[in-house]
């Protein structure tokens, strides 16, 4: 089975979390944030060290965890009727992350729209990311260095995701405006598919 999907792009600390949790709400759509689910592992499991290690210097985790951690989210959250995915749409948010993980991913998602969210600002990104790593105790937030790694890898690792899924499905978003703007801007798209 495809999951139909929408997928969030866009730099860390543009909003993704923010909006994929709002539509997480929205019945008919199930949202996974993957970074979410790897902070969520206990520390002292096998995936959890490698999160940590990781993430502590603003890396990505490599793709086969990454996948595997994800496939076993989707899978317990449908056997657990979280997701429902003969009429949900799934929306994700941080995976695929690289073109790798999207051509892994490529018999598993159903791509409906991919939303780039996008701030013209980087050091309000980075503001963004420093508040949250207080308000939310998200430590791999908080260093300025594992920040600019991550906006670093960001460039590099994601942004040609976008091609691969072609310009046709990419619709981009203000990430400048406020929250409740660009959640209006995704569902007048999202409603479409």
């Amino acid at each position: 089975m495809k999951y139909r999907s929408i997928l969030l792009f866009g730099a860390p600390g543009v909003g993704k979390g923010t909006q994929g949790k709002v539509l997480g709400v929205i019945p008919n759509f199930f949202h996974c944030a993957c970074g979410d689910v790897f902070r969520n592992l206990r520390s002292d499991s096998p995936l959890g060290k490698i999160f940590i290690e990781y993430s502590s210097r603003g890396q990505l985790v490599p793709d086969e965890q990454t996948i595997e951690l994800w496939h076993q989210f989707i899978v317990n959250s449908t056997k657990i009727g979280r997701f429902h995915p003969d009429h949900d749409m799934l929306v994700l948010d941080g995976i695929p992350r690289n073109v790798r993980q999207a051509e892994i991913l490529r018999d598993t998602l159903d791509v409906q729209a991919v939303f780039l969210l996008r701030c013209k600002d980087e050091d309000k990104l980075v503001e963004r990311m420093q508040r949250r790593a207080i308000k939310d105790n998200r430590l791999d937030d908080a260093n300025l260095d594992v920040i600019l790694e991550r906006l670093k890898n960001y460039e590099m690792e994601t942004m040609p995701v976008l091609k691969f899924y072609g310009a046709h499905l990419v619709h981009k978003i203000n990430a400048d405006q406020s929250p409740a703007k660009v959640l209006s801007d995704i569902l007048r798209i999202a409603a479409k598919k």
